[in-house]
């Protein structure tokens, strides 16, 4: 049965790599919140899906949120595909690419398992029409707003996708878990939003709370860790490189002045195996 998945972990994000080649079902949003329940299904982060046949690169991918919906760019998503790639003979080069989107991002391989990658994940923006937010356009840097029923200082931000970096000393789960939702949703972010809860320990280092767009609280995210080194730089607090601590582990954040961004994390093979009959039953109904 043509139904083959592939499972790894990035700083604890676990993700499910499926590919066309080797899963002969379409991938519907109830497929992906069957294959990502960790009660009924598999369990997952995500869904990396590629690389796609016919697409704009030969290496394209395409991200999914457990809740079924797309996400413009994973930072942890492009890392487990790349290590997918290699592990399958796709990518055979140090560096290579792969499309997601519009966009090709570059890939470097740090060892020969491919267990350290670095991504060139793109530029970052803060300007509120990139982002986006709500009112006029301007750059939303160290902003007040009222979210959730309380005040808070936010910096916008987008590698790709939308972000919301909040600067606090109360950076904990229960906090992100908290507040996490209703700020996703506030009105103020027109496509929902990433939150992060960061700490500045020192100019080279952040700790970081994650609530995901999509896929709620997450042990880890390289586009929240991009976004809120980012943040730090743009306010003054940090300077490049940085390291961004988070419940699942540490990744590498490089920015130039340019804003463009370098990510460099782990990722682990967790299994690889064929989803049994009653589940592929279930997506096909």
């Amino acid at each position: 049965m043509n139904a083959h998945f592939y499972k790894y972990q990035a700083l604890g994000n676990d993700m499910v790599v499926i590919d066309p080649a080797r899963f002969a079902f379409p991938l519907t949003p109830a497929t992906i919140r069957h294959i990502c329940d960790r009660h009924f299904g598999l369990g997952a982060d995500g869904v990396c899906y590629g690389p796609l046949p016919g697409g704009p690169h030969p290496r394209q991918m395409r991200f999914f949120n457990p809740d079924g919906s797309e996400s413009g760019k994973s930072g942890n998503g492009l890392r487990i595909f790349a290590r997918y790639l290699w592990d399958q003979g796709y990518a055979q080069n140090w560096v290579f690419e792969i499309g997601i989107g519009g966009e090709v991002v570059t890939v470097e391989v740090k060892d020969a398992a491919a267990q350290t990658l670095t991504i060139a994940m793109g530029r970052l923006s803060f300007h509120s029409h990139d982002i986006p937010v709500s009112g006029p356009a301007r750059e939303v840097v160290n902003e007040a707003v009222r979210l959730a029923g309380r005040d808070y200082q936010i910096t916008a931000v987008t590698i790709g996708n939308p972000h919301c970096v909040i600067f606090t000393e109360e950076v904990s789960e229960a906090a992100a878990r908290a507040a996490g939702p209703a700020i996703e949703g506030d009105a103020l972010f027109p496509e929902r939003t990433n939150v992060q809860f960061a700490r500045v320990v020192d100019r080279h280092t952040l700790q970081i709370e994650i609530w995901e767009r999509g896929a709620g609280y997450t042990l880890a995210s390289g586009t929240s860790s991009c976004a809120a080194a980012g943040a730090a730089v743009k306010t003054g607090q940090c300077d490049s490189p940085v390291e961004v601590q988070m419940a699942g582990g540490a990744a590498q954040v490089e920015i130039d002045q340019q804003w463009r961004v370098r990510l460099t994390g782990e990722v682990e093979a967790i299994a690889s195996g064929i989803f049994a009959p009653n589940l592929v039953a279930k997506f096909l109904s």
